[in-house]
């Protein structure tokens, strides 16, 4: 059975969440979170594949992309707040519980609601970004880069010396992607290649290189990875990020303190229960977890964790949907028998 994707929206007093839903209203709601600097769109491969099976598929635009609301200060992308926007999302749905599934920035998101709030999670699975006990900030994970690929005198930061850049240059960072937002979206949006392993990856150089792009420079023009966004996916992006700009996107990277002292609220000490799914982006350069320990205290604190490789960059859930909707439909019929049941009538 097909179901189309269809747009929605829910509002509460202190926000207004737009989202896709695919599936049938009863089915158990799988809810897709992305990332930086993505939409709900970004999930477009995995919303009918889960609807196939039964799922409530729902991706929504989160707060500063899209059509969702929009925040004028750097505290309003607190983590905390997103977590907010997602659990009124739930109750708008009339579900008590869901599966999480979350990507790039997406993924604290879920690993936030995991030890939050458990009992509105059926179980997480998170692309790229491993759970961080502590809370997704440098300061918990500069001990777990590969000092091979990232040696200290060189990389202090490693590969996380673009988020640096964000707190020391932010004007600077957010009009380098305005410039041209086309040309950047192009640059963004590329598969990964093996060629990349084990060297250093782009987002090392940002500060000592003047910004993303060079000093006040926007972003060349690329051609349109055609592997990871059809031209039709780039101008969703290009509209949304033009209508409204980058200093919501990129204030998610100004709050580390603030996502460090809500991780510190975390319920059973930040321990995972639930059935938990990790995939791996063999070639992601910036959340590298193959070769490096990041993915160590992830797996310290889940205590039912399933871990796949997919052969992909960061962009996974673009770039190898086959792959991940295999590994997710696997993960549910293994952890979640029970949730299927007769949900297609």
């Amino acid at each position: 059975m097909q179901f189309p994707i269809t747009e929605h929206v829910t509002r509460s007093a202190r926000h207004t969440t737009t989202y896709l839903a695919c599936g049938p209203e009863s089915g158990t709601p799988v809810i897709f979170v992305h990332g930086w600097p993505e939409l709900a769109i970004s999930w477009r491969h995995q919303l009918p594949a889960l609807a196939a099976l039964g799922f409530r598929a729902i991706a929504p635009d989160m707060r500063g992309y899209g059509r969702s609301s929009v925040y004028p200060r750097h505290e309003d992308y607190a983590l905390q707040h997103s977590v907010a926007d997602m659990i009124e999302l739930l109750d708008s749905l009339g579900h008590e519980r869901a599966v999480w599934v979350g990507h790039d920035w997406g993924s604290p998101v879920v690993w936030s609601i995991a030890t939050h709030h458990p009992e509105r999670c059926q179980g997480v699975a998170n692309l790229c970004v491993p759970y961080v006990p502590g809370g997704f900030a440098p300061a918990n994970f500069l001990a777990l880069v590969d000092r091979e690929t990232y040696p200290e005198a060189e990389f202090p930061l490693g590969q996380w010396d673009y988020m640096a850049f964000y707190e020391e240059s932010f004007p600077a960072a957010t009009a380098g992607f305005e410039t041209n937002i086309a040309n950047t979206v192009n640059v963004l949006f590329r598969k990964g290649t093996p060629a990349g392993r084990k060297k250093p990856g782009r987002t090392a150089m940002i500060r000592r290189q003047g910004g993303w792009f060079g000093p006040g420079a926007g972003a060349p023009a690329v051609p349109r990875d055609v592997d990871v966004i059809t031209e039709e996916d780039a101008s969703h992006y290009v509209a949304a990020l033009t209508r409204n700009g980058f200093f919501g996107p990129d204030s998610w990277y100004m709050n580390h303190a603030r996502n460090i002292a809500y991780a510190a609220h975390a319920k059973h000490d930040g321990k995972i229960a639930m059935p938990v799914l990790f995939l791996h982006g063999a070639y992601d350069t910036t959340c590298e977890t193959i070769d490096s320990r990041l993915a160590e205290p992830m797996r310290g604190a889940c205590a039912d964790l399933s871990e796949m490789v997919v052969n992909s960059g960061h962009w996974m859930a673009q770039e190898a949907p086959v792959a991940v909707n295999a590994a997710l439909a696997q993960w549910l019929a293994r952890k979640f028998p029970a949730l299927w049941g007769n949900q297609l009538g």
